[in-house]
């Protein structure tokens, strides 16, 4: 008669348990974002129909001021469109493992004023303001332009959106060992420690109190950690409650690089 293994019965067990964990893990997260998704971007697409039929009422036409209003409004609901669909992108290219790098040199000084010139106008819609502080005095680093501005655009879109009213956002860089900082520093809501173990999770969205108007899928700042990570670099974050946030991102600096080659 065959000898019954206790040991490899058990770790067999152990196994498809882990199996059967993992399978409920990805179900709920598939739920979770068919459901998230679901409901973000119904709100912008019915929102730009109704301001779209609002406009093509005949009493609208000779009204320019109301011509004009739901015009903006319709712009601005497409360009949120716009960025939730690129973060089911982003998401899409690191769920498939397809990521490719497209590195090259890179300044990051240059990066960091395109990327805060393309939110300066959603800035001053909300009467808020951007200091930008590049004090690093090497910021050419070794690396994928679109990504990265994609990782400057997603930490200054989450200084603004956690920002109540009138956002104060401080953008500087600074010299470290081997490399360069990239801090983006908000006067925002804040977290919660136990908020902060599960800020970079994908799908996590931080619980936001009295603020309601907080949209996004939870994919953005999990972008980042991943982006960052394969340029070999770090995202850390430092936040208290009504005292604001400050995200660090670190990278090495191109010649630190080609020396460790």
């Amino acid at each position: 008669a065959p000898i019954f293994d206790k040991s490899n019965h058990l770790l067999n067990i152990v196994a498809n348990v882990r199996d059967i964990t993992r399978f409920r893990e990805a179900e709920e997260l598939k739920s979770t974002f068919v459901s998230v998704i679901g409901h973000e971007l119904k709100t912008p697409i019915s929102t730009i129909s109704l301001s779209s039929e609002v406009l093509l009422k005949r009493n609208t036409q000779g009204d320019s001021e109301k011509i004009k209003r739901y015009a903006s409004i319709i712009s601005e609901e497409n360009e949120r469109l716009k960025n939730q669909v690129e973060k089911v992108l982003q998401m899409a290219i690191l769920e498939k493992g397809a990521l490719e790098l497209k590195k090259q040199m890179i300044n990051l000084h240059k990066l960091v004023d395109i990327s805060v010139d393309k939110l300066r106008l959603k800035v001053r819609k909300r009467q808020g303001s951007v200091a930008v502080d590049l004090r690093a005095t090497n910021a050419i680093i070794n690396g994928d332009w679109e990504h990265l501005q994609n990782v400057v655009l997603n930490l200054l879109d989450n200084a603004l959106k956690y920002s109540v009213a009138n956002p104060d956002v401080t953008v500087r860089t600074f010299d470290s060992q081997s490399g360069i900082s990239l801090v983006i520093e908000d006067k925002g809501i804040g977290m919660k420690p136990e908020v902060l173990k599960h800020i970079f999770d994908r799908f996590y969205r931080a619980p936001t109190g009295d603020v309601h108007d907080v949209k996004g899928f939870g994919l953005g700042l999990n972008y980042v950690q991943e982006i960052v990570t394969a340029h070999d670099g770090t995202v850390s974050v430092e936040s208290e409650i009504n005292n604001g946030s400050i995200f660090t991102v670190f990278l090495l600096y191109v010649n630190c690089m080609l020396i460790a080659i």
